[in-house]
């Protein structure tokens, strides 16, 4: 049964090129004794590989267009939602939403680190921690929902979820957090300008859409973005290389693209069972299948967002690349790979923040 998911996950990857199998060898040392067999186009040798000839790193602009797609200027009239983005970033930032004010949205997702906390798992009001990583906020309008289970559908229903999670922010009902706000004076004309048409704008779920209106500006465009546009001299040589490994290895199955991931749900272990207590969608559809299936993480700042996977436990972007190899496609890969796939995330990252 392992083969045949196999096979099915290189087919839709492999498609693309123009050569079918590597015939390269491996001139680093491997730390596998599978890694010949396994790595791909490593150390200084070059051959015909999806366009890349005679050590020229020439991708197919058609595979790149089947698998990503550049990130977009906006996703949000920031003109016309200058009032909305202004009171969602301030209550982003205000930890006056949680129960002992101290805890903010952006204790979680540090505007200054990424979008996130850099933490395994975040701690909430009383100290006590949650079961999953704190995933980014960056790019995150663009997921297909949100939360690592997807239970919520766009960012603006998510910023609703922590200031009532009694782990997190607190909270004990919306009536609280609504009493709360009206008697901070910032407030009245912040959320009276933001919601002039509504007759009442201190609602609950305007909280939400003011905080999602803000969310949907934290677009990070990238060296990549430069490249699928057009700029070949974004990328370096050894970037161009492990996109290249990114995408023969079948990487791009599950990490594809305008945020690189975020757009689907796949099981952790799909080809070699990974052990985790956490049993990802299934807590909320109750479907069988969808245990242990999680939302694809996106790539974007990648380098910047450790710890990884769900709970956080693996710290450092090496071992993530191993395991998911492992795991979601049942290779080993040896640190040629690694090295050279990582130099490609690196690219993800938000331009000027390298």
């Amino acid at each position: 049964m392992k083969i045949f998911i196999f096979l099915a996950l290189m087919l839709s990857s492999y498609s693309y090129a123009q050569s079918g199998h590597d015939h390269q060898t491996d001139t680093k040392k491997s730390d596998s004794k599978n890694d010949s067999h396994n790595e791909m186009h490593e150390g200084g040798h070059h051959g015909d590989m999806g366009g890349m000839h005679g050590g020229h790193h020439k991708l197919d602009k058609n595979a790149l267009k089947q698998f990503f797609e550049p990130l977009p200027a906006s996703i949000i009239d920031e003109k016309k939602n200058e009032a909305l983005i202004k009171l969602g970033k301030k209550l982003y930032l205000d930890p006056q939403l949680s129960v002992n004010d101290k805890i903010a949205c952006s204790s979680c997702h540090r505007l200054d680190n990424y979008g996130v906390d850099s933490q395994p798992t975040s701690p909430g009001h009383e100290g006590k921690r949650g079961g999953r990583n704190s995933p980014t906020t960056l790019n995150a309008a663009l997921h297909i929902a949100q939360f690592w289970d997807g239970r919520a559908k766009d960012v603006e229903e998510q910023a609703l979820g922590p200031i009532l999670n009694p782990v997190e922010m607190g909270m004990p009902n919306e009536a609280a957090i609504v009493n709360k706000l009206k008697k901070i004076d910032d407030y009245k004309a912040l959320f009276a300008e933001a919601f002039k048409n509504e007759k009442d704008p201190f609602q609950y779920k305007n909280v939400g859409k003011a905080i999602g209106a803000f969310e949907r500006t934290l677009l990070t465009p990238s060296r990549f973005d430069d490249f699928l546009n057009g700029d070949e001299s974004a990328l370096n040589d050894s970037e161009k290389r492990g996109l290249t490994k990114f995408m023969h290895m079948g990487c791009v199955t599950c990490h594809n693209g305008v945020v690189i991931g975020g757009n689907s749900y796949k099981k952790i272990g799909l080809v070699e069972p990974y052990e985790t207590k956490d049993m990802g969608r299934f807590e909320v559809t109750g479907i069988e299948t969808d245990k242990k299936v999680f939302k694809v993480p996106s790539l974007r700042n990648i380098t910047k967002t450790g710890p990884y996977f769900h709970d956080g436990s693996v710290e450092t972007l090496d071992e993530a690349i191993r395991l998911m190899a492992k795991h979601q496609l049942g290779r080993q890969v040896g640190p040629g790979f690694i090295d050279d796939v990582k130099a490609f995330l690196g690219s993800l990252t938000s331009k000027g923040k390298e």
